[in-house]
């Protein structure tokens, strides 16, 4: 399976957005710019790892923005975004991902199904590259019918930005984006549809203005029982265990019941109705997939989630030496901080089905902002 790693790059000083701070510092409806781009990526289907580049003076900022989120160490950027991006490769050089995405920390509203466009692109073996792009009166990038920009010749991206750096150093000039970078080396890049509110923020004016929002609770609940097997999976982990759970998927009980109260916090449903039992395609699928979809369906109303509460109700397994890796797990599936997730665990005392050894039960709670409907 590739492996895909993500370059954010936050090192420009923005100096057209006004002010001392940079733009991708600013605050946006109580979250830097910064960090949402970064959550945009974070759990997003085909992302495996996130590498920031930063200012050189900006380390401060930078741990003020992302707060607890687990990142890498920040890579120092260059005097020219061109430079940033390939100080950021270099340092993914010694580990190289099979594909590196670029995505400037000032358009935090990229959307999760253009993501996975750009991967999809690549999934053509002729093709090099994929740059997101829509329609404009003044067309900034043509592309023929078939949306390639340039020819083919099979050199990395990584090979491509160090050609142009030493290009920029003879001539005193620097490209402005990766785009350009690629076609000058001759890669085949394809222009991918993307939304136009995936837009940069180059000043004040380009940051939206502050939407009123409101805050939904909505709570989920699941059971299953035990069957044959020697593991049972939870909270997106796989827990050796005597008996399996018994379900059509992976019967990640806790999931399911995550899916159950997000979909709730928009009024969409319950898993069945997006899932149903009785399609034969969700036979033995990861639950992770459920619970993101639940996910993605609130981003697109507009919404985030605030916090995502978990109990699960069992004898056994033990859930106490798993809980940090569940957080995780949960953490990285939503593509929220793991500050942002509960897990707990009790029993019933020996009452019950659960107190039986039957099965395990899962309750979630889960908070998220929403705009506010006009009224």
């Amino acid at each position: 399976m590739q492996t895909c790693t993500v370059l954010i790059v936050a090192g420009g000083r923005g100096a057209r957005f006004g002010g001392s701070l940079p733009k991708q510092y600013a605050l946006f409806e109580g979250e830097s710019v910064l960090r949402r781009s970064v959550m945009a990526f974070r759990g997003a289907p085909g992302i495996d790892h996130l590498q920031v580049v930063i200012g050189a003076d900006d380390e401060a900022r930078y741990r003020t923005a992302v707060g607890d989120l687990d990142l890498p160490p920040p890579v120092r950027g260059g005097a020219s975004r061109q430079h940033s991006v390939l100080n950021g490769l270099e340092a993914l050089a010694g580990s190289p991902p099979d594909l590196v995405a670029v995505h400037d920390a000032a358009r935090p509203f990229v959307r999760p199904a253009d993501i996975a466009a750009c991967l999809a692109a690549l999934a053509d073996p002729e093709v090099d590259g994929a740059v997101l792009g829509v329609p404009l009166a003044d067309t900034l990038k043509r592309a023929d019918d078939g949306g390639v920009i340039s020819g083919t010749v099979p050199r990395p991206l990584l090979e491509a930005h160090r050609a142009a750096a030493t290009l920029a150093a003879s001539e005193g000039t620097a490209l402005t984006d990766d785009a350009a970078v690629a076609e000058r080396a001759g890669l085949r890049v394809v222009m991918v549809r993307g939304h136009e509110d995936n837009r940069k923020i180059t000043t004040a004016d380009d940051l939206p203005p502050t939407t009123a929002m409101e805050t939904r609770t909505a709570f989920g609940f699941d059971v299953h029982g035990f069957g044959p097997g020697d593991s049972v999976t939870l909270g997106g982990i796989v827990i050796a265990h005597a008996r399996g759970l018994v379900g059509h998927s992976d019967a990640d009980v806790a999931l399911h019941a995550l899916t159950d109260a997000v979909l709730g916090t928009i009024g969409a449903g319950d898993i069945g109705m997006h899932f149903p039992p009785s399609d034969p395609q969700w036979r033995g699928v990861s639950s992770d997939r459920f619970l993101r979809h639940a996910v993605d369906l609130l981003q697109a109303a507009g919404g985030r989630i605030v916090h995502l509460d978990l109990t699960l109700i069992c004898e056994a397994p033990r859930i106490g030496p798993h809980r940090q890796a569940m957080v995780d797990a949960i953490a990285r599936i939503t593509g929220v901080e793991p500050g942002r997730v509960s897990v707990k665990a009790t029993t019933t005392e020996g009452l019950g089905f659960t107190g039986r050894r039957e099965g395990i039960a899962a309750q979630a709670v889960a908070t998220i902002e929403m705009p506010r409907a006009p009224t």
